[in-house]
């Protein structure tokens, strides 16, 4: 599997490339949770304790960011872990709305996408028009 990469020339969802999504995702949830750990370090050092306010402010609003990120951080981990049970569940790959085939090119850009580029655009557009009623 070493240098695989998945093509339209072939079965769609074929067991080689279920396996290569989810070595994907699995080493992708890997990341983040490493990178998560060493924000908890830091967490977990204590808290702040520069004596200057403009130094505190700016400390403060560095670890509003970082939080912010690792909250993002733990809904992808959810979207992760459920591109993993449609792959378990024979799911992946296929839109959620349509039933059709997800391009490979966007599984590869975002492997957690549930619906075609189409049907996304449709969703997005609906949305829009529903915040301005």
């Amino acid at each position: 599997m070493e240098g695989y990469r998945p093509t339209a020339n072939e079965d769609f969802m074929n067991n080689e490339q279920l396996a290569y999504f989810r070595q994907k995702l699995l080493t992708w949830k890997d990341e983040i949770l490493r990178e998560s750990e060493g924000t908890m370090e830091q967490l977990k050092s204590g808290p702040m304790r520069e004596a200057d306010l403009t130094d505190r402010a700016s400390s403060e609003t560095d670890w509003g960011i970082e939080l912010r990120t690792r909250d993002r951080q733990r809904k992808l981990i959810s979207k992760i872990d459920s591109a993993l049970r449609r792959i378990e569940t024979g799911e992946y790959g296929y839109c959620e709305v349509t039933g059709e085939p997800i391009a490979i090119a966007r599984l590869e850009a975002r492997p957690i996408a549930t619906m075609t580029v189409e049907a996304q655009e449709r969703h997005e557009r609906q949305e829009r028009i529903s915040r301005e009623d």
